[in-house]
C-alpha cells in the first residue's frame, strides 16, 4: 500500500533553498519507494526562501513579480506571493520577504558588505506593491539582511519621512541615522484591514550589548569601530519613534523589526506562523512519516528552529519524523527523531556536501526510504 510522506524542510542556509531541499529529497525518496504518496510542504522561518517556501506549500498561491531599489541602490527583479482568499483575508494574504528585496545575498558572493549604506528600501517597495494590489493581510519574512538601517528606508517607501536639522531626507542607510533629527509617520500607508504579521526567528532587542548592532553589525561587514556608531543611530531612531525598542524581535533585520513595530506590525516566532499558513498539522495527521531539516542541526536547533517545530508537530500527531541536515553537530539532541541523515557524512566531507547539496539530499531521501516503513 502506497504511504503518505511529507517533506518539510527549512532551506540549508547558503546552499539550497526550502522548495528545492523538498524536491530533492522527494527525488531521492521516489527512486527508493516509487509508489509513496509525497506531500512537499517547504518550511521557512522569514528568512531566505520564505515566499519559495509559500509558492510551493499552498494550492494557488500566486508569484507577483515586481522591480524595486537593491540594498546598493540598483535595480533588482524580485517577487512576491499571493495567497488565495479565505475567511479571514478575502482579498488574499501577500507574502513579501526581505531577503529577495534587501538581503545580503544581493550583495555579491562573497558579499560586498556596506555595514553604513545598505538599506531596506527594496523591502518598502514590495510591501507598497502588495498593499496597491489590494491584499487584506500581509506577511513579511524579514531574516537575511544586509543594513542596519532600522527599517527607515522601508518606511520611507511606504510614506514615512526621516529628516535631518535642516529638515532635509536623510541619506538611506545606517549613515542617515547619524544625521536624523525628525521622524514623521502620519503620512505611512495604512495597515490592511487583517494587519501584518512579521515571521522572524530572532527575539534581540533593538539597542545594546544583545542589539541590532552588536550581533548582527559584524556579519554585515561593521568593524569593531562601526558599532559604536550603527547602535548611537539606532537609538536616536528610537527616541524619535513611538515603539518599544526592548521589545523581542526589535532588533531583527537591523533593526527592521523595530520600523514595523512602528508602523502597527507584530513580530511571531517565524516557524509556527508558517505552519500555520500552510496547514502543516492537517497534512501531518494525514501522513506516514515526515522528514524535515536544515543545514546545521545543534545545541541551539531546538530553540524555535524549523525541524523542532516541524518534530513537534510530527510528534503530537503520533507520526514518525526524519532529520536531513548539512551536518549534526555533536552536542544536537536527536533523539525525538526516527532516523537522521547528515549530508557532510553521506558526501564525506563539510565542503563536498555544500558543492553539490541537492545530490546530497537525493541521496539523504533514498537512505530514509530505506530506514522508515510505514506505519
Amino acid at each position: 500500500m502506497a504511504h503518505t510522506v511529507v517533506i518539510a524542510p527549512d532551506s540549508f542556509k547558503g546552499t539550497i533553498g526550502a522548495a528545492a531541499a523538498a524536491e530533492a529529497l522527494a527525488a531521492g525518496w521516489r527512486r527508493e519507494r516509487p509508489a509513496a504518496e509525497l506531500r512537499l510542504m517547504p518550511m521557512a522561518d522569514g528568512g531566505e526562501g520564505t515566499v519559495d517556501a509559500f509558492a510551493a506549500a499552498v494550492p494557488g498561491a500566486r508569484r507577483m513579480p515586481v522591480t524595486v531599489t537593491g540594498p546598493e541602490g540598483e535595480p533588482v527583479q524580485a517577487s512576491w506571493v499571493l495567497l488565495p482568499s479565505t475567511a479571514d483575508a478575502p482579498e488574499g494574504t501577500g507574502v513579501v520577504e526581505l531577503a529577495n528585496t534587501s538581503g545580503i545575498e544581493l550583495l555579491g558572493t562573497p558579499p560586498r558588505l556596506r555595514a553604513l549604506d545598505a538599506h531596506t528600501r527594496g523591502f518598502g517597495e514590495a510591501i507598497a506593491g502588495a498593499l496597491a494590489h489590494g491584499v487584506s493581510r500581509l506577511v513579511l519574512g524579514i531574516g537575511s539582511s544586509s543594513s542596519t538601517d532600522g527599517g527607515t528606508a522601508m518606511l520611507t517607501a511606504l510614506g514615512a519621512r526621516f529628516t535631518d536639522a535642516a529638515g532635509r531626507p536623510i541619506a538611506a542607510g545606517a549613515r542617515g541615522l547619524g544625521s536624523l533629527a525628525a521622524a514623521d509617520l502620519s503620512g505611512l500607508a495604512p495597515l490592511p484591514s487583517g494587519g501584518v504579521t512579521v515571521l522572524s526567528d530572532v527575539t534581540n532587542p533593538l539597542l545594546g550589548p544583545h542589539g541590532a548592532a552588536e550581533v548582527f553589525g559584524p556579519q554585515k561587514g561593521a568593524a569593531p569601530d562601526d558599532i559604536p556608531t550603527l547602535d548611537a543611530g539606532l537609538a536616536r531612531l528610537a527616541a524619535l519613534v513611538d515603539a518599544d525598542p526592548e521589545t523581542p524581535g526589535a532588533g531583527a533585520a537591523g533593526g527592521t523589526g523595530f520600523g514595523l513595530l512602528a508602523w502597527g506590525a507584530r513580530l511571531v516566532p517565524g516557524s509556527a506562523a508558517v505552519a500555520q499558513l500552510v496547514a502543516l498539522d492537517a497534512a501531518v495527521a494525514a501522513a506516514s512519516v515526515v522528514v524535515t531539516g536544515e543545514g546545521s542541526y545543534d545545541g541551539q536547533s531546538a530553540a524555535g528552529k524549523v525541524p523542532a517545530y516541524v518534530g513537534s508537530v510530527a510528534g503530537a500527531a503520533g507520526v514518525p519524523v526524519a532529520l536531513v541536515a548539512g551536518r549534526i553537530a555533536a552536542d544536537a539532541d536527536t533523539s525525538g527523531f526516527a532516523a537522521t541523515a547528515s549530508l557532510t557524512e553521506l558526501a564525506g566531507s563539510g565542503e563536498a556536501a555544500m558543492a553539490e547539496t541537492a545530490r546530497w539530499l537525493e541521496e539523504a531521501g533514498v537512505q530514509l526510504a530505506r530506514e522508515l516503513t510505514p506505519r
